[in-house]
């Protein structure tokens, strides 16, 4: 458990790590807004990761410990993203932190660097939800300009929550440093309809197509 210092108080918020023996980097990594840290497709990257050499650190936002599914307020996500940043350095020391989370998780990662709360080595977005499935006018990307780490976009091309991706892209593109990795065919949590796969087993190749990106950065 870690403590977070929400408006209203602490609280306090599992967390698990998965740590190689002598890792080159370490990342804090997020669960998506329906699910929590143990979600099959986190488990499977995390452990992914690790194979690599990256020390990766799932937690779980309050409202999922007090066994809400309606996230809360995005200031106690914020603050449990600085708490989580911080058991990162403490328990994986010495090598740079990155700050990565699925969909829901990786907004509030990119509002938390926006606003100065963290700064990692760099931000990894596992579906972005760019905006809410048919509302493209809903953006949800005014803060990201603000960013000066580098970011990751990891993508499906069928995700609705970046459709039309030309739009997606033009937002990308006024980013300070940014790039976008495809998954080809994929929905919001990267499943390809033609090619039916257990989450643990996407979410491993997900992690794996992130590494050259991490190493390029470290």
């Amino acid at each position: 458990m870690i403590e977070v210092a929400v408006p209203s108080g602490t609280v306090e918020v599992s967390i698990a790590l998965d740590a190689p023996a002598h890792p080159w980097a370490a990342l804090a990594l997020a669960h998506g807004a329906g699910a929590g840290m143990d979600h099959p497709f986190l488990r499977g990257a995390a452990e992914a990761f690790a194979a690599e050499g990256v020390a990766v650190l799932r937690f779980m936002f309050p409202y999922r410990e007090a066994g809400r599914r309606m996230p809360g307020p995005a200031a106690h996500a914020v603050a449990t993203w600085v708490a989580a940043m911080a058991a990162v350095a403490a328990h994986v020391p010495g090598v740079p932190s990155f700050a990565a989370g699925k969909s829901y998780g990786g907004r509030m990662a990119s509002m938390a660097a926006a606003e100065g709360a963290i700064s990692p080595a760099g931000l990894i977005y596992l579906g972005y939800p760019f905006h809410p499935p048919g509302k493209p006018e809903a953006s949800r990307a005014e803060h990201l300009p603000l960013i000066s780490v580098p970011q990751l976009f990891v993508e499906g091309t069928n995700d609705p929550f970046i459709q039309p991706i030309a739009q997606f892209e033009a937002a990308v593109a006024t980013c300070q440093d940014a790039a976008v990795l495809w998954t080809a065919g994929g929905g919001h949590s990267f499943d390809v309809k033609s090619a039916r796969r257990a989450p643990e087993a996407i979410g491993a190749d997900i992690a794996g197509s992130v590494i050259p990106w991490l190493r390029a950065r470290v």
